[in-house]
């Protein structure tokens, strides 16, 4: 592997990060805290602990989520999509590099902008509110892991797409309504059976569960099937690039 190419494009990536920190780190987090206010104070005051841990503390595990994986969907789409959209990505295929390098570049630094924004707002979640991680090692795990798959499908979204307005629709549109319907404010054992059922279907709801897993110990899906579906989702989504170089669907065309 050409190391060099792939730091290179990480580099680059890592470099544009910086240079829209206010967009790309301050507003996040700003967000994030305003969800402890209003989740955290004004629904906590009713709902006062949920499986013997505090509301304010329960849905910490789900905003970390909802902010990581948006952002690496986004980071990663935009990251590939730019070079498309000014040629320059013509540029990046004709020299020798493998996609593997290519991908390991865009989506390492998707995955380390992420990264990073979900260490933020969890340090900023401890001015909020009391928080015990059971499982730290576990906890990084997951985070590293949710960052690099969805780092992989915004690569996947910044190929497909042929406009800036497709960037957004499927984080806004399929990423988040999922995060909030996968138990990031609540356990799905709150629901009636029917819908507990229903709720098995969405894939966000084992990252969730294993994530809130290494924070309290406690989880609405065993985590071995957290882990289990987490790797299914990551190796899809690498299948899905894998495809996409060797045919140059998107890419060539």
């Amino acid at each position: 592997m050409n190391l060099n190419a792939v730091w290179t494009i990480y580099i680059f990536e890592m470099r544009r990060f910086f240079r829209t920190i206010t967009q790309s780190l301050i507003s996040p987090v700003l967000s994030t805290s305003l969800y402890f206010v209003v989740f955290g104070a004004a629904i906590g005051s009713r709902i006062q602990e949920v499986e013997g841990v505090s509301y304010g503390a329960f849905i910490v595990p789900g905003l970390i989520m909802l902010s990581v994986m948006t952002q690496a969907t986004s980071n990663a789409s935009f990251g590939i999509y730019f070079p498309k959209f000014i040629g320059t990505i013509y540029e990046l295929l004709s020299a020798p590099v493998s996609f593997l390098e290519v991908v390991a570049g865009y989506v390492g630094a998707a995955a380390t902008k992420a990264l990073f924004i979900g260490v933020i707002i969890l340090i900023t979640a401890f001015f909020f509110v009391d928080i015990q991680i059971a499982h730290p090692i576990a906890m990084m795990a997951f985070l590293v892991l949710t960052c690099v798959s969805f780092a992989l499908l915004g690569f996947i979204i910044g190929i497909w797409a042929d406009n800036f307005e497709k960037l957004q629709l499927i984080p806004l549109l399929v990423i988040t309504p999922l995060v909030f319907l996968g138990g990031s404010f609540y356990s799905i054992t709150m629901l009636p059976p029917v819908w507990q059922t229903i709720t098995l279907f969405n894939p966000v709801v084992y990252l969730i569960s294993g994530f809130r897993w290494s924070f309290f110990g406690e989880a609405d899906v065993a985590i071995g099937v957290s882990l289990l579906a987490i790797a299914l989702f990551t190796g899809a989504c690498l299948a899905i690039i894998w495809w996409i170089f060797r045919t140059g669907w998107r890419i060539r065309q």
